[in-house]
């Protein structure tokens, strides 16, 4: 899969980082020492943490090397490094992990969650806030279009292959019961967005830079496949989210948060 377009993904930051705002108005610290931003992208919601925190050492990890370019432009006095989410551990005296829209991407990001708040300071935070959009028409209608007979091979195996790799999140009953006993407290809720966009053309771009990317990637170096395939989501897009009253569309984007302070 290719590396993330940062400048793809910040077409829509505002919208984006509102969900980072919302989670970091619960964390329930008041001068952490150490803070770490886990999937911090191109920087937005590190930014959001050390204005909040401006006593507080802040960092970044992330696994894209285009994200990270974006972030340590836009802030040059935060240390960002690459790593893998999946296997990295935290420095020992880090108070707050703040993971926003990353975990959801990572094998067991339950066991992965587990591990990280095992290694916190007592009182130590892990914020995370995962998308729970996988049964969503934006993304149901990526896997109906990749599952069309219309693809030749190669296309069809690989677009298979990444219809099934994202599987749903797990309820947060789930959450709640495997994260509890490490937590002195943990809180688990649900917010649903109503994202306002111009059409479904602005649906396809938004997700081009998460969602979409790994379908688009299948046809890398064959851009009539590539539009092709683009053009076929817009158009079940357009049928399955209707114009408002003032021509806009509304995006429906339900998101899991969890806030566990051990």
């Amino acid at each position: 899969m290719s590396d993330w377009n940062a400048r793809q993904y910040l077409k829509f930051e505002d919208d984006r980082t509102r969900a980072a705002r919302d989670l970091l108005a619960q964390v329930p610290l008041v001068a952490p020492r150490r803070i770490v931003d886990i999937g911090c992208g191109p920087g937005n919601s590190t930014e959001l943490l050390a204005q909040r925190f401006p006593d507080a050492q802040v960092s970044g990890v992330d696994s894209s090397p285009a994200m990270l370019v974006q972030a340590r432009e836009r802030l040059p006095g935060c240390d960002f490094r690459e790593a893998d989410i999946a296997a990295w551990a935290a420095p020992a005296d880090t108070d707050l992990l703040f993971a926003n829209a990353v975990l959801q991407w990572v094998p067991d990001h339950i066991g992965v969650m587990q591990r990280l708040i095992g290694a916190l300071p007592k009182g130590g935070v892990l914020a995370a806030q995962l998308p729970d959009n996988t049964q969503e028409p934006s993304h149901v209608l990526m896997r109906e279009v990749a599952r069309r007979a219309g693809w030749s091979e190669p296309y069809r195996q690989r677009l298979a292959r990444v219809a099934a790799a994202r599987a749903d999140l797990p309820p947060p009953g789930i959450h709640y019961d495997r994260l509890r006993p490490q937590c002195s407290r943990l809180d688990v809720w649900h917010i649903v967005y109503n994202h306002v966009l111009d059409g479904a053309e602005a649906i396809a771009e938004w997700f081009s830079g998460s969602g979409l990317r790994p379908f688009l990637d299948v046809f890398a170096g064959d851009d009539a496949g590539r539009a092709a395939f683009r053009a076929a989501y817009v158009e079940a897009l357009a049928a399955a989210y209707p114009a408002r009253i003032d021509g806009k569309v509304l995006l429906r984007f339900p998101r899991l948060f969890i806030v566990a302070a051990k």
